[in-house]
């Protein structure tokens, strides 16, 4: 399994919104230098971004985007899945949620174990908890 640079943009969009969170929108192009991300690349992310409820915008010459909850509601997890799908490294049942091909080999007790050890990290990391290693490494250049 490998994450791809959307679900990377994603994270290190959001987490920029989070650490520049002062009350006011942010424009993506700011978000787009201080990242060194195409900004036609982080509008395509935004866009799904905005539509799942994770940010709020505002249109205009001081538009932007500003995160719609606190840093604290927002998990790795929840970001990355948002543009990558489920976090599995193998694909462990079909689209109706049927295990009975997986449950016939033994292998499949190795994946599950690989993905739930995967949730309980991403599960467990929120945006703010990275805001916190941001500011404990002095704010340093925080690409991902």
């Amino acid at each position: 399994m490998k994450i791809s640079t959307k679900g990377r943009y994603a994270l290190r969009l959001m987490l920029d919104l989070a650490i520049n969170n002062t009350g006011e929108y942010i424009p993506i192009k700011r978000i787009a230098e201080r990242q060194e991300i195409s900004e036609k690349y982080l509008e395509q992310i935004i866009t799904q971004i905005s539509r799942a409820g994770f940010v709020r915008s505002v249109r205009g010459s001081q538009g932007g985007y500003q995160l719609a909850n606190p840093p604290e509601d927002y998990t790795v997890g929840m970001i990355v899945r948002l543009l990558e799908g489920e976090l599995s490294p193998v694909i462990l049942s079909d689209e109706a949620g049927n295990y009975e091909e997986a449950d016939r080999h033994v292998t499949a007790d190795v994946w599950q174990e690989i993905k739930d050890a995967i949730d309980q990290v991403v599960d467990n990391i929120t945006l703010a908890e990275l805001v916190r290693r941001y500011h404990e490494k002095g704010n340093c250049e925080y690409f991902i």
